[in-house]
């Protein structure tokens, strides 16, 4: 279902239904003029998303299946295959979380491979995590910041897996090769300020 949310001015859409074991509410970007479920559907994947499904020729009706010849979906992320992608073994991390922030459970690549981003250092107070700057602020402005139990980790990078990704809400699925991983741009809405996830 497409629900309309009017608050004074402002209008939000938010796509709702029920995806393999629970239900699940999705805010839609502004930007996006949609008006149909088919629509909210198609406005929640990234724009490499629909390029790969018109790169492949893609029907309409096998757009919004979970797995089809563009990419394979579990949740709010995508995964596009990359051929002939080669990894320094080295640099292959294994059983890594995949979480979109604000406290969700946390998707786990066997095999995942990071490349670029910002990094940030994240602990149980900074979730989100914070910049070098703001990580030396905070602890040099309070000595029991730096027992916070602090890691390092990385913003925003290029995310790649393969082999099995495993969530409690839906069904493992395996990649074979390596894929791209992409989170559909629900994130991008403003009316997901709005939205609590409660597990």
């Amino acid at each position: 279902m497409l629900l309309l949310v009017r608050e004074r001015e402002q209008k939000s859409k938010f796509l709702c239904g029920h995806d393999e074991r629970h239900w699940f509410v999705a805010g839609i970007p502004e930007t996006a003029p949609v008006g149909t479920v088919r629509q909210a559907e198609e406005a929640l994947k990234p724009v490499e998303v629909r390029q790969a499904q018109a790169s492949v020729g893609l029907k309409a009706k096998a757009r919004n299946r979970r797995k089809n010849a563009a990419y394979i979906r579990q949740g709010e992320w995508f995964f596009l295959p990359v051929g002939g992608m080669v990894v320094d073994e080295k640099l292959i991390l294994r059983n890594e979380p995949l979480t979109r922030g604000g406290g969700s459970k946390p998707h786990w690549m066997e095999f995942c491979y990071r490349t670029g981003g910002e990094t940030v250092y994240v602990c149980s107070r900074h979730p989100n995590g914070v910049t070098e700057a703001q990580f030396r602020s905070i602890t040099s402005g309070n000595i029991k910041a730096k027992t916070w139990g602090w890691r390092t980790m990385r913003r925003n990078p290029g995310v790649f897996v393969r082999s099995r990704i495993r969530h409690a809400d839906h069904a493992t699925i395996t990649l074979h090769g390596w894929h791209q991983v992409l989170m559909n741009t629900e994130g991008q809405s403003k009316a997901m300020r709005n939205v609590a996830f409660l597990d």
